[in-house]
């Protein structure tokens, strides 16, 4: 079967991803006419940077690197965003740069359809475009914050009825995190059955899953060691005080 073959099979079932998930009206356009769509804007950030098709391009940052201390340091905001997030940008670009048909698939598309790429490809994008959507999205659920918060509205309604409490779900989130084996991610996710807490390891996306993520904790040591060492657990309970729920509920509404 041609590459061409295996991308328009099943144009149905492709506007279903997209309808599903309630991401970008501009995506679900780009799937129903099969065109694997014209490019939105290269520098969106959050769910919307899956709306995306290449050069892909690093999201610009929604505060100062400086502004997340003394949760997250200077350096370590610098230093991911400028180079670890860039890293998987670039390799991304060049994953699909030299094929036609990915090279205009959105970054959704891309992640939710690993088993259907060329095997050439396929790798590469799960570990470099998963990079680059969880990180597009980490940076938007992340504020400037001195205190802790919590959930409200149907975000907190969703969360009581899928785990019993907040303080339920924010343990089962933690320990997600926390006995993540090596390099991965903490996430919450929703799915056709309601809200999941999951970890993946690598750059594994929830988008590979079916799932849309809602809420991800990068557990990779460049995200916390200069400060926490081999703290991860110190480093999860401080990251309770940055979450920006009033973004997490808008992409839950979304999804």
């Amino acid at each position: 079967m041609s590459k061409k073959d295996i991308f328009t099979q099943d144009k149905a079932t492709m506007n279903n991803f997209f309808t599903r998930r309630g991401f970008l009206a501009t995506s679900s356009a780009i799937a129903a006419s099969a065109s694997f769509g014209l490019s939105t804007e290269k520098t969106a950030v959050g769910q919307e940077a899956l709306g995306t098709s290449a050069p892909f391009s690093l999201p610009p940052l929604p505060y100062a690197y400086d502004a997340l201390n003394p949760v997250i340091d200077t350096e370590t905001m610098t230093i991911h965003h400028t180079k670890h997030h860039q890293g998987y940008v670039n390799k991304l670009n060049a994953a699909v740069e030299s094929d036609p048909t990915l090279s205009k698939m959105t970054l959704d598309q891309l992640l939710s359809n690993l088993d259907q790429l060329p095997e050439s490809a396929r790798t590469s994008v799960r570990n470099n475009g998963g990079g680059h959507a969880n990180h597009s999205l980490f940076w938007t659920i992340m504020k400037p914050s001195a205190d802790e918060s919590k959930p409200s509205g149907a975000l907190a309604e969703a969360i009581d009825s899928a785990f019993g409490s907040f303080d339920n779900f924010k343990t089962a989130f933690s320990t997600a995190g926390a006995t993540q084996f090596g390099s991965g991610w903490a996430w919450l996710a929703k799915d056709g059955e309601g809200l999941k807490v999951l970890s993946t390891p690598n750059q594994d996306s929830p988008l590979s899953m079916g799932m849309t993520p809602l809420l991800g904790l990068d557990v990779w040591e460049h995200a916390y060691y200069l400060k926490y060492q081999n703290r991860r657990t110190e480093y999860i309970e401080a990251f309770w005080k940055l979450v920006n729920w009033d973004q997490v509920a808008a992409y839950m509404n979304k999804a």
